[in-house]
């Protein structure tokens, strides 16, 4: 809990009455590695908190291929929030690389940190334009740079996940096959 609240802090002041409210309004799950905590085709019903564990967003596409679309690991959000927020099908799954714990606010609960907390919501937009933020400056590399390139870059930004990560799903991240992951990895050894 102390890892929220630290990061959310990070965004702006709170008393400790809102402190507790917020501490109040979350639970914390545990999902079981390939759990999903959202499903394409349905609307997502909660924040969640990585405390523990790695979470990734995918899709399918139209090959009915899966794509591994970004990573989320410890003491950030992991929630498709525009959807949470317009109450819209999701068209993306987040599902539980490792076994996870999380602390999850459900949509209720939100709306009433929301409605209660004075400022709660710019605060909740800055934490939004940050994450948005960090998932283009993980996806930008990916558009310029060659295989090797867009590996190693993968590897200096995210050294904790190259080893947490199926290679399947970092070779999907990276838009290349999983041989061909493979090979780079054999020759930058």
């Amino acid at each position: 809990m102390e890892e929220l609240i630290a990061y959310i802090l990070r965004f702006g002041n709170l008393n400790p009455q809102q402190i507790e409210l917020i501490k109040s309004k979350a639970t914390e799950i545990e999902l079981r590695k390939d759990d999903y905590l959202s499903e394409a085709g349905k609307i997502p019903r909660q924040v969640g908190f990585v405390l523990e564990g790695v979470v990734r967003f995918c899709y399918y596409n139209n090959k009915g291929e899966e794509i591994t679309d970004y990573f989320i690991d410890e003491s950030h959000f992991a929630t498709d929030y525009q959807n949470f927020e317009a109450g819209m099908a999701s068209s993306e799954y987040i599902q539980a690389i490792t076994d996870c714990r999380l602390l999850i606010f459900s949509k209720k609960n939100w709306d009433e940190l929301l409605n209660t907390i004075i400022g709660w919501d710019k605060i909740v937009i800055k934490i939004v334009q940050k994450c948005l933020i960090e998932k283009i400056e993980r996806r930008s590399p990916l558009v310029s740079e060659d295989a090797t390139s867009r590996y190693l870059s993968f590897i200096q930004k995210f050294p904790t996940l190259a080893n947490r990560v199926p290679l399947s799903q970092i070779a999907s991240y990276l838009g290349i096959t999983q041989q061909s992951l493979s090979r780079i990895r054999k020759n930058i050894r």
